[in-house]
């Protein structure tokens, strides 16, 4: 069974696990605001020990800011993949194939190199239906603006 054919989305476009973001974020906000009204509260705590605690907190959020970073950005020109500390430029002419099989934690695009390259933006843990899509999307503006074709069909 093959995939329905998706229309190609308006070019620019940006996919991003929207809910993992907004959960990433959130308990990162949440989590900095917790234990920096706990550091202040500690009547035992000396300054240098606050300071520390809410460096932590920083810190914490921090890591899950970075956590919430991973983006596809697709244009007329191609593609820019924001992984956690990759950023990555390609052109349409480098994506061969785009896959999206089942049991997989994000996207994958098969390049012109012989290299596979992790597209963390796009990845199905919280949203899976819409990973899908995302993944449908950005195959149909790989085959329409590159050589970009694909056997497998997303969610299979």
């Amino acid at each position: 069974m093959s995939a329905p054919r998706t229309e190609p989305p308006t070019l620019p476009v940006t996919f991003r696990p929207t809910l993992t973001r907004v959960v990433l974020l959130s308990t990162g906000l949440a989590m900095f605001l917790v234990i920096t009204v706990i550091a202040l509260m500690l009547e035992r705590l000396n300054p240098g020990e606050r300071i520390t605690f809410v460096f932590v907190a920083a810190l914490f959020f921090g890591v899950l800011a970075l956590l919430s970073r991973p983006r596809v950005t697709a244009d007329d020109t191609g593609v820019t993949v924001v992984n956690l500390t990759l950023t990555r430029r390609l052109a349409w002419e480098e994506i061969l194939r785009v896959n999206l099989r089942s049991g997989d934690p994000w996207v994958f695009l098969d390049l012109s190199d012989g290299t596979s390259l992790p597209a963390l933006g796009i990845q199905p843990g919280l949203a899976k239906q819409q990973a899908i899509r995302d993944a449908r999307a950005l195959r149909s503006l790989a085959e329409s603006h590159g050589s970009g074709s694909d056997d497998t069909p997303a969610g299979r």
